[in-house]
C-alpha cells in the first residue's frame, strides 16, 4: 500500500537549483518510491543574517516505506550530495523534511508530522500550494488556503 508524502526541498550552497535537481534524481530512484510532482523552485532569503540566499520546492512522493524508512532515505541522499551537519539552521547543500505523510500525524524524537514549523514559512506552502490547493493541514481544519493567507509571499521569487 502506498501513502502521499509531500517533501521540502532546500538548499543554499554549491548551485542550490541544481542540487534540489539532483536530490529530484535521487528521490525518483528510492525504493517502493514514485516521485508522482513536483513544485517550482522559489527563491528567498534565509531566515537567520548572513547567510545565502535558498532555493526551495516540494515534492510530492507516492511510497510504500514507513515514515522512519523514508526519513533514513531521505538523510542518505543529503549525505550523498555532501550535507554536514555542523550548525543548526546552518548554510547546508541539501536539506529534504518530510511535510506530511498521508493523514498521519507523527510525534517521534527524530520525525515531528505535520513537519512543525512548515505553516510559519513561505517558502514551504507557496509551493506545497501548487501541489495541494486545498489540502486541510492540521487537525485544527486549517485548510492551506487560510495558512497561506496568515503567512504572505513575503520576499519569495518563484524561479
Amino acid at each position: 500500500m502506498s501513502t502521499r508524502a509531500y517533501i521540502g526541498l532546500g538548499s543554499n550552497l554549491a548551485d542550490p537549483a541544481g542540487q534540489l535537481r539532483n536530490a529530484l534524481q535521487a528521490l525518483e530512484q528510492l525504493p517502493e518510491t514514485r516521485l508522482a510532482g513536483v513544485s517550482a523552485f522559489y527563491a528567498s532569503d534565509s531566515l537567520l543574517p548572513g547567510q545565502p540566499r535558498y532555493t526551495n520546492a516540494v515534492a510530492a512522493l507516492d511510497t510504500a516505506l514507513e515514515p522512519l524508512a523514508l526519513l533514513d532515505a531521505l538523510q542518505a541522499v543529503e549525505n550523498e550530495q555532501g550535507r554536514v551537519r555542523a550548525e543548526r539552521w546552518g548554510p547546508r547543500t541539501l536539506d529534504l523534511d518530510i511535510l506530511l505523510f498521508g493523514e498521519r500525524r507523527i510525534d517521534l524524537p527524530r520525525l515531528q508530522v505535520p513537519h512543525v514549523q512548515m505553516h510559519l514559512r513561505p517558502f514551504v506552502l507557496y509551493p506545497l500550494a501548487e501541489l495541494l490547493p486545498a489540502q486541510t493541514l492540521l487537525a485544527d481544519g486549517s485548510t492551506l488556503a487560510q495558512r497561506l493567507a496568515a503567512c504572505p509571499f513575503v520576499d519569495l521569487e518563484r524561479l
